[in-house]
């Protein structure tokens, strides 16, 4: 009798100790957004030039930040490489950018930086290293090229909220620039052999979900060309679950997918998210998209699925305000205020309305289970004391003063 009640004890206890821990986050859920080229022609740089050697792109995102705030994790494609002053700093045809650029980044709130594309090698072997470490410097994660070996196949699987994501990436080329003798550790270049292994070692290593990022296809084609779906096609069948594109600066249609053998029912693809941040500013060019991917898993089931997907259009907007002569990335929402509203010309206000009208029209070409990105209402309970108590509203409502800053 005693070892019947001694046994139903601890089996209560476990019990108690496995719900009560995961009763209050049985179910979570993971947002990730990406962004598409991030890109640093020269009169970019010019624009944020403050002296001789000192750049500010920091407000650069000042209008979509706090986007990126709301998200658990952010990243996006550098096409572009930080080689340092003694290289010169240049735009196209072979990039070097100020580490300014990289600083902006990680103060914008970007997790992760896929650095595999056609321009990794514009400054060679140095010049991608050198971006490496100043990515490493500024505390932000890297993927699709690499110092070594070792690192090389290092798979990245990030823990986000529980769930564990593989983050992989690969480009087309590099722009003719061939990788060095016996260093082809160096950038991942789109091979099924190598990219199946990858996968596989993915799973092994525990990944929920395995993300692809893909620098190919044709530039300024608005849909995929037949080597994008050929990739595309047999990446699904080695089991990957998201598949992100790049490459073509425009917005290519995204859809969904039954997946193959993945954890994930059905996995979804963007073929290109277009520029983010560039100076291609003719019409699809100048516009983007901030994409976000929400996954949801539930521990107690162990079911994990793409819960929802939403996305905000962007349009790059370049011209003088009271800072001076500035690039600005703007979000393109209903009812959404730029605080530079007033500097826009007539010009700008309609290609911004083309630009979102494109943008809607091309991302739901394929699939019109994406949704445009609605802002919550600010309610009084979303804001934090600064220097003040804030009370119920009410006809005689006050604000009573206390002593900043507030724990």
């Amino acid at each position: 009798m005693k070892l019947i009640l001694y046994i139903t004890f601890i089996c209560s206890l476990a019990y108690s100790y496995c719900f009560g821990y995961l009763g209050k986050d049985s179910v979570v859920t993971a947002r990730i957004s990406v962004v598409g080229d991030l890109m640093c022609h020269s009169i970019q740089y010019n624009y944020a030039r403050v002296d001789k050697d000192s750049f500010d792109f920091n407000p650069v995102y000042r209008e979509v930040k706090k986007y990126f705030g709301e998200s658990d994790f952010v990243f996006g494609n550098l096409e572009t490489v930080t080689a340092g002053k003694s290289e010169g700093y240049s735009g196209y045809p072979f990039f070097n950018t100020p580490d300014d650029y990289i600083t902006a980044l990680y103060n914008a709130g970007f997790h992760l930086i896929t650095t595999s594309n056609n321009h990794s090698l514009d400054k060679g072997e140095a010049g991608l290293l050198r971006t490496i470490e100043q990515l490493k410097k500024n505390h932000l994660l890297y993927n699709g090229t690499f110092t070594s070996k070792e690192d090389r196949d290092q798979v990245r699987v990030i823990d986000i909220k529980g769930i564990k994501i593989a983050f992989l990436a690969y480009t087309y080329g590099t722009n003719g620039i061939p990788v060095p003798k016996e260093k082809s550790y160096l950038i991942n270049l789109i091979d099924f052999d190598l990219i199946k292994s990858d996968i596989e070692k993915a799973r092994k290593l525990g990944a929920d979900v395995v993300l692809v990022h893909y620098h190919f296809g044709e530039e300024y084609k608005r849909e995929p060309v037949a080597y994008q779906r050929e990739v595309v096609l047999k990446t699904i069948s080695f089991g990957a679950d998201i598949i992100i594109g790049g490459h073509p600066h425009v917005l290519e249609p995204v859809q969904f997918f039954k997946t193959n053998d993945g954890r994930l029912d059905t996995g979804f693809v963007a073929y290109s998210l277009g520029n983010f941040f560039s100076n291609q500013r003719w019409r699809y060019s100048d516009a983007g998209a901030i994409l976000n991917i929400e996954i949801t898993r539930n521990f107690r089931s162990t079911a994990i699925y793409i819960s929802n997907i939403s996305y905000i259009p962007t349009w790059v907007y370049k011209s003088s305000t009271d800072r001076g002569s500035e690039y600005v990335v703007l979000p393109l929402l209903p009812n959404y205020k730029s605080s530079i509203d007033k500097y826009l010309p007539s010009s700008d206000r309609t290609n911004m309305i083309q630009a979102f009208d494109d943008t809607n029209e091309t991302l739901k070409k394929y699939s019109s289970e994406i949704n445009l990105y609605r802002e919550k209402p600010l309610l009084i309970a979303d804001i934090e004391p600064r220097g003040f108590e804030v009370f119920r509203f009410s006809r005689f409502n006050k604000l009573k003063e206390i002593t900043y800053p507030v724990k």
